[in-house]
């Protein structure tokens, strides 16, 4: 009996010894380049009042939701520069720039613009003459660096209350036939597209989704666009 008990120590002292398998461990920043990690990168963000987060506080537009976002894969950004406001056209936003004239280069830039051609019925033709331009002038401030630039499809306004009054079917169409412009030419030029668009559309059934203008997104849809920019400016960086 007593080497029986022997033998079953040792027994348990080698099943005890033996190395357990290995769990598979999620790493948001494992796939980070080392030219990135450590170092707090710029961000440039041109729109409208998309971008600038029309009847939200400052700190919950996307901008500024992208920058907490990325906290959480390891990528530190500064205070985004933001070149927006509420109403601007593509060719108010080009004249913006030129005024302003941003300083140096970016490691990231987004570019969301062209609403307010759809509401003003500017010719569509000119909206890509003008987005081609913008978009030109995107990957220029990111230093040629197509990767690092990330253009956002145009939500949809028919389905808030503010339009309720509105051909809701017409500026779907209407909205629809930019995106397809946008789409073209940031595939074009080998820029991330990121469709949004169908999120905005999902407030026809979540008045949550919409800030209390009636019209402008919340923080919550804001926050669901940063959802799918995060993981794309994630694996642009690498």
């Amino acid at each position: 009996m007593k080497i029986f008990a022997i033998i079953l120590t040792l027994l348990s002292i080698a099943a005890c010894g033996k190395s357990q398998p290995d769990k598979e461990v999620t790493n948001p920043v494992k796939n980070i380049p080392t030219d990135t990690s450590g170092k707090t990168l710029s961000y440039l963000a041109l729109g409208d009042s998309y971008t600038i987060g029309e009847a939200v506080d400052a700190d919950k537009n996307f901008p500024h939701q992208l920058v907490t976002s990325l906290k959480n894969y390891g990528i530190t950004l500064k205070e985004p520069q933001i070149i927006a406001r509420t109403g601007w056209t593509t060719d108010e936003l080009i004249s913006a720039i030129k005024q302003q004239a941003p300083a140096g280069k970016f490691d990231i830039v987004t570019l969301l613009i062209g609403v307010n051609n759809q509401y003003r019925g500017y010719y569509i033709d000119t909206y890509r003459t003008e987005f081609k331009a913008l978009l030109n002038t995107a990957i220029s401030y990111a230093n040629n660096n197509k990767a690092h630039v990330f253009v956002l499809s145009i939500p949809d306004y028919g389905v808030t209350p503010y339009a309720q009054n509105s051909d809701e079917e017409k500026i779907a169409r209407e909205i629809d036939a930019y995106n397809v412009i946008n789409k073209q030419e940031a595939e074009k030029s080998g820029v991330k597209y990121i469709e949004i668009t169908p999120i905005s559309r999902k407030a026809a059934n979540d008045a949550e989704l919409i800030a209390n203008d009636g019209l402008h997104p919340s923080a919550k849809m804001y926050g669901e666009w940063v959802g799918l920019l995060a993981p794309a400016i994630v694996n642009g960086l690498k």
